[in-house]
C-alpha cells in the first residue's frame, strides 16, 4: 500500500474518533490529570491533521473510491463465522474475507480497506454517510430494497435447527436425528422470531418454548428442557463451532439471501455492476465455495 494511501486511511480513522475523544475530555474535571492527557491528545490529533481537511465519506461512486485509494466496508464484529474478533482482537470471518477480496477486485490491493463494525440498526443507513458498502449479515427484503440496493446474494441464510450432538463418539448404532424426529419434541425459539409461524406450521405437534437469547437457549438445551433450538442459521453455525457438543441440521426452516448493501441511485450503478461482476467471478472460480467451506458454513447430511 502506498504511503499516501496509508496516510489517507489514518486521517479517516482519526477524524472518526475525534468527536469521541472531545466528549470524553469535556466530562473530565479541568484540574484532573486525565483532562490534561485528553487535551494533549486533541492537540496532537489537530497537529497531525493540520493542513488537510478530513476526506468525505458520504456515499461514493466507484470512481471516487478508486481515486481515494481504499474501500470502506461496514461489517459485523460479533457474529461468528461471518464477522468476529479472534483471540488477538483481529477481525475474521467469511464477510471479512469478502470485504478484503472486494478491495482487491475494485482497487487492486486487499489491504486497501477500512473495516468499520456496525450495529444492526446502522447497516443500511451507513452506506450514505460512513461506509462505501456494507457486508454485515444483511438479508434482502422488499422494505429494505426501498432504502438501498443490493448485490447478488453470496449466501443463503435463514432459520436452522441446533441440536445436542449425540453422535460425537463413532458408533454404528448411533443415528443422528433429523428434522422429522422433532415433530413431537420441545423446540426453543427466540421470542418474537419471524420463524415461529413457520415452526407452528411445520411442527404442529411440537412444543415451542420462548427464550430471550441464544445464551438462554443453550441453557435450555444443557439442562434438557428443550430438545432443539430454532435460530438464525449463521449464528447457529457459529455456536456449534464454539460449543462442539452441538450441531446444525442441514435442513432450512426459513430462507433469506444475504447480500452486499450499496447506496441507492443511478450514480452507483457502476459500483453495483463491479460488485456483482466480482461475486459472479468468485462463484465461477470456486473461490466463494472454498471460503464457505473454510468457515464451516456448508452443513451436509451425515
Amino acid at each position: 500500500m502506498s504511503v499516501n494511501r496509508s496516510l489517507s486511511i489514518l486521517r479517516y480513522a482519526a477524524h472518526r474518533h475525534f468527536t469521541t475523544l472531545f466528549h470524553l475530555c469535556s466530562r473530565c474535571s479541568r484540574r484532573s490529570r486525565l483532562w490534561r492527557i485528553c487535551l494533549a491528545g486533541v492537540f496532537l490529533w489537530a497537529f497531525a491533521a493540520a493542513g488537510s481537511e478530513p476526506e468525505s465519506v458520504q456515499a461514493a461512486d466507484l470512481e471516487t473510491i478508486r481515486e481515494r485509494g481504499y474501500l470502506i466496508v461496514g461489517v459485523k464484529d460479533t457474529v461468528r463465522p461471518l464477522g468476529f474478533r479472534d483471540a488477538a482482537g483481529v477481525l475474521q470471518g467469511l464477510e471479512i474475507d469478502l470485504a478484503r477480496q472486494l478491495a482487491e477486485e475494485l482497487i487492486g490491493d486487499r489491504e486497501a480497506i477500512v473495516l468499520t463494525p456496525l450495529d444492526n440498526d446502522e447497516r443500511l443507513s451507513a452506506v450514505y454517510d460512513r461506509v462505501d458498502v456494507t457486508i454485515a449479515q444483511v438479508s434482502i427484503n422488499p422494505s429494505r430494497e426501498r432504502l438501498v440496493q443490493f448485490s447478488l446474494p453470496y449466501w443463503l441464510d435463514g432459520t436452522a435447527i441446533l441440536i445436542p450432538d449425540r453422535c460425537t463418539t463413532p458408533s454404528r448404532t448411533c443415528v443422528s436425528p433429523t428434522v422429522a424426529d422433532l415433530s413431537t419434541r420441545t423446540i426453543a425459539v427466540l421470542r418474537g422470531s419471524d420463524a415461529i409461524a413457520t415452526l407452528n406450521w411445520q411442527f404442529p405437534r411440537a412444543r415451542l418454548v420462548g427464550v430471550e437469547s441464544y445464551e438462554a437457549a443453550l441453557e435450555q438445551l444443557e439442562i434438557g428442557a428443550a430438545d432443539a433450538f430454532a435460530g438464525n442459521r449463521s449464528v447457529a453455525i457459529g455456536w456449534a463451532q464454539e460449543y462442539p457438543g452441538y450441531r446444525v441440521l442441514p435442513e432450512y426452516i426459513t430462507m433469506r439471501s444475504l447480500a452486499i448493501v450499496l447506496p441507492k441511485g443511478v450514480q452507483y450503478d457502476t459500483l453495483r455492476r463491479a460488485v456483482n461482476d466480482s461475486l459472479e467471478g468468485w462463484v465461477a472460480s470456486g473461490w466463494l465455495a472454498e471460503r464457505l467451506a473454510a468457515w464451516g458454513m456448508v452443513v451436509e447430511n451425515d
